[in-house]
């Protein structure tokens, strides 16, 4: 599988680079447990994000403007130790997650986001996280893994995601504050689940950027070039939300059945948030947030978990 899709990510990221004249935004995200403490390493252990975004035409009046994002990206998941030989310290399986994603997202004048994205890959041992974390953990000297040989077992993985985001008080001034209600919706192989809660931003520097030019949801990208050098951002934001889980294969393994060596129940309603700082100047966005997700796993040892979120991206201009 991974063959496969090496091949697909370097033609989609080609592709728009070499073929578009219009402005683009070249990046990278990368989440961590480490980045939020240092003892801490389970569930959601490390994920990477490797992205390219450019700027369409637009004749829509009530757009501001469309982005169209493609992505290639790897989760990894393990249980609350790597140092897990016994089946019995599994409480959540290991897993990985592989993938190429492709997405518009459309910023509307009223300040409104929609973005839509479809996801293809695989979840399990062709997504390539058993390497990838047993060589992290040697090359910077952290304590050995076992227990990937209980991981959950190959999936193909067909994905989609909604996520729609409406200002509140639009008519209000908001140069230092706003409030936001955000949803999301996941929807294929590997999860279905929705999420709803209120977002704000809080400006740190000068005033916050329409929601249509913020780093937010991505929207940097401008077909006016002054407004790279006029507009700056620095802010705060919190985004805490409700979460209703349907399926996740990453712990239930394939929704087709498969041999996997442990797998669990889903606990469906939980608390999720986050909240960090955003920043942009000149051809630079830089960012680190902090997420916390509720306890996701219907066992005993299982319990709520956190990790950081670092990236940065150069817009091109």
């Amino acid at each position: 599988m991974l063959k496969k899709i090496s091949p697909l990510f370097f033609l989609l990221f080609s592709i728009p680079i070499f073929s578009q004249n219009t402005s683009g935004e070249i990046g990278v995200l990368v989440d961590n447990d480490l980045f939020s403490s240092t003892v801490n390493d389970q569930y959601y252990t490390n994920g990477i994000e490797i992205f390219y975004r450019f700027l369409n035409q637009n004749e829509n009046q009530n757009l501001n403007k469309k982005i169209t994002e493609f992505k290639f990206g790897q989760y990894i998941y393990n249980p609350h130790t790597v140092e897990a030989r016994k089946i019995t310290k599994h409480d959540r399986p290991f897993a990985g997650y592989l993938f190429l994603e492709a997405g518009m997202n459309r910023y509307y004048q009223s300040e409104s986001v929609l973005k839509t994205n479809l996801q293809i890959g695989v979840v399990g041992p062709s997504s390539q996280a058993e390497e990838f974390q047993k060589l992290f953990h040697k090359a910077f000297g952290y304590k050995p893994v076992e227990g990937w040989n209980f991981q959950i077992q190959d999936a193909f993985a067909l994905q989609g995601n909604m996520l729609y985001s409406k200002k509140l008080f639009p008519t209000q001034p908001a140069e230092k504050m706003d409030f936001n209600v955000q949803a999301e919706v996941n929807f294929g192989t590997v999860l279905n689940g929705i999420s709803f809660g209120p977002l704000t931003r809080i400006a740190l520097w000068e005033k916050l950027v329409p929601m249509y030019d913020s780093n937010l949801h991505g929207a940097s990208l401008n077909s006016d070039k002054e407004k790279y050098r006029e507009q700056s951002e620095f802010y705060f934001y919190v985004n805490p939300s409700v979460n209703y889980q349907i399926y996740d294969a990453t712990i239930q393994g394939s929704m087709f059945g498969g041999n996997n060596p442990v797998t669990y129940d889903l606990v469906p309603i939980r608390f999720n948030g986050e909240a960090g700082f955003k920043y942009r100047k000149n051809h630079w966005n830089f960012h680190y947030v902090f997420v916390y997700r509720g306890k996701e796993v219907d066992n005993s040892r299982n319990e709520g978990y956190f990790y950081g979120s670092i990236g940065a991206s150069y817009l091109l201009y």
